[in-house]
């Protein structure tokens, strides 16, 4: 007979209960441990580069008449109508009173946040930040404050350098943009709504965002508000890599959509700010447009790439290049142009008076040009004169297409600077369909130049009707392809 030690056992048992217990209940805390640990701390960024950041103030001069309180008295006044209070007597000027002598007095004109660059006192932020500020205070994080100094302001990039008289400023580190990734943390410091050294973290969401401005962005979800503008965007090493200047809102607060200027670019800009307060830029002379997918397939292009050059300045570098209004640039300097916004870039970026290589697909074959880049002046209005002249009569050749055409004037070929093509006198089904309007002038069609009606008859002749066909045409001094597409 076995006899059982009911102690021994029952403390066995206890024992084990425990320790299962103990492991069970540390399971938990061991996991939250481990996930508190894989979270970023910006504790240590913040006290290395919160010094740095700066919170700057906007005057501008405004006419005031001393003593005027109308504002201030109808503001009151709406006080006791809205908590239904009664309205106390307030006295009124008589009508003997002179009128007070209008007066100069500073009034506040927005706030921003921007960074020290160097330890001398250079600080960059936005130009919309400064632009039109008649006199820019900077307070930093010790509560001094200075009158700045506008080095310079760059619109078209939105990076503008000011200057403070002091020395031994806490300047920032600039990081570099080849080692920023997509879903790396990063954190924004600046004054949202005027509260001065705010922090906001999130995560890189893109780079090389396309937002149609100058230069490509960085994409964030950090909360940036109004009052960001211009303040830094930091990485995990403690290093600049953006200055947040845009946001995507609906309501005018953040949506998690913000827009930070990448700093490689803004340190290029700002060196040409403090050298000469102005920065200086290329240009050929064109008018460019997307290339769409179908008018790639269309022309032999192949896949959807380039700018499309829908003008030709006259007199401009490209116009003495050879560049005609139609080509689509696929390269510049050897460096492929994906898509059209990139090619103002390349040419921006480009010292004026240098000699730059260009290729460029045209009616189903490439070209290679030499264009010397000029520098970038105000855009030129685009001027379209009517026609006086009578219309010769139109060719219905094109019926089935929904096209009918005409010879074009000598006045209208040198009012296009064009040598030859047909004016679309009416355009229907498929060719309205396609985007054709009367008066456009179709200066190829399927790749094929067409001088005058009969070339454009002789060209339609030899096309199937029944597939799709691709049209080169001038809408006054623009260019552009249509698909025309035959209805089946």
């Amino acid at each position: 007979m076995i006899q059982i030690d009911w102690k021994k056992l029952n403390a066995c048992v206890l024992a084990g209960a425990l320790a299962v217990t103990a492991s069970v209940a540390l399971m938990p805390i061991t996991s939250a441990v481990a996930q508190v640990r894989a979270l970023p701390d910006f504790t240590d960024l913040v006290e290395q580069v919160g010094p740095s950041v700066v919170n700057i103030r906007t005057l501008e001069k405004a006419s005031a008449r001393a003593g005027s309180g109308a504002a201030d008295e109808e503001d009151m006044l709406e006080f006791f109508r809205r908590f239904g209070l009664p309205i106390p007597n307030s006295p009124r000027p008589t009508p003997r009173q002179k009128s007070p002598q209008p007066q100069e007095e500073d009034q506040p004109r927005g706030v921003g946040s921007g960074f020290i660059l160097t330890a001398d006192g250079l600080i960059m932020t936005n130009a919309h930040v400064v632009d039109g500020a008649d006199e820019v205070i900077v307070t930093l994080t010790d509560k001094r404050e200075f009158k700045a100094k506008i080095i310079g302001a760059d619109k078209r990039s939105d990076v503008a350098v000011v200057k403070i008289e002091a020395t031994g400023l806490p300047a920032v580190k600039v990081g570099d943009l080849n080692r920023l990734k997509v879903g790396e943390w990063v954190m924004a410091i600046g004054s949202p709504f005027g509260l001065d050294n705010t922090v906001t973290a999130g995560i890189v969401s893109a780079k090389q965002r396309d937002t149609g401005d100058y230069l490509p962005l960085i994409q964030t979800d950090v909360a940036i508000n109004p009052g960001n503008s211009g303040g830094p965007l930091i990485n995990m090493r403690g290093e600049v890599v953006g200055i947040n200047s845009q946001i995507y809102s609906r309501s005018g607060g953040s949506m998690g959509i913000s827009f930070a200027i990448p700093m490689d670019e803004a340190v290029r800009v700002s060196e040409q700010l403090r050298v000469s307060g102005r920065v200086s830029r290329g240009r050929m002379g064109v008018q460019i447009g997307p290339v769409t997918k179908d008018v790639a397939e269309s022309i032999g292009l192949g896949k959807p790439r380039g700018a499309l050059v829908r003008g030709v300045e006259a007199g401009s570098p490209a116009e003495k290049a050879g560049v005609e209004a139609g080509d689509i640039i696929t390269r510049f300097e050897g460096k492929v142009v994906e898509k059209s916004s990139d090619l103002p870039r390349m040419v921006g970026g480009t010292k004026p008076g240098t000699r730059s290589a260009l290729t460029v697909f045209r009616r189903g074959g490439t070209k290679e040009l030499t264009v010397t880049i000029a520098e970038i002046e105000a855009d030129k209005p685009v001027k379209v004169s009517a026609d006086k002249e009578d219309k010769p009569k139109a060719s219905s050749i094109g019926q089935v297409l929904g096209l009918a055409v005409s010879e074009l004037t000598d006045a209208q070929k040198k009012e296009l600077k064009i040598k030859g093509g047909v004016k679309v006198e009416a355009a229907t089904d498929a060719a309205a369909r396609a985007g054709l309007h009367e008066g456009d002038v179709i200066v190829a069609i399927a790749n094929v130049e067409v001088a005058n009606v009969k070339a454009f008859e002789i060209a339609l002749s030899k096309l199937d009707k029944n597939k799709a066909i691709n049209v080169l045409f001038r809408r006054g001094e623009w260019a552009q392809y249509a698909v025309i597409r035959p209805a089946r």
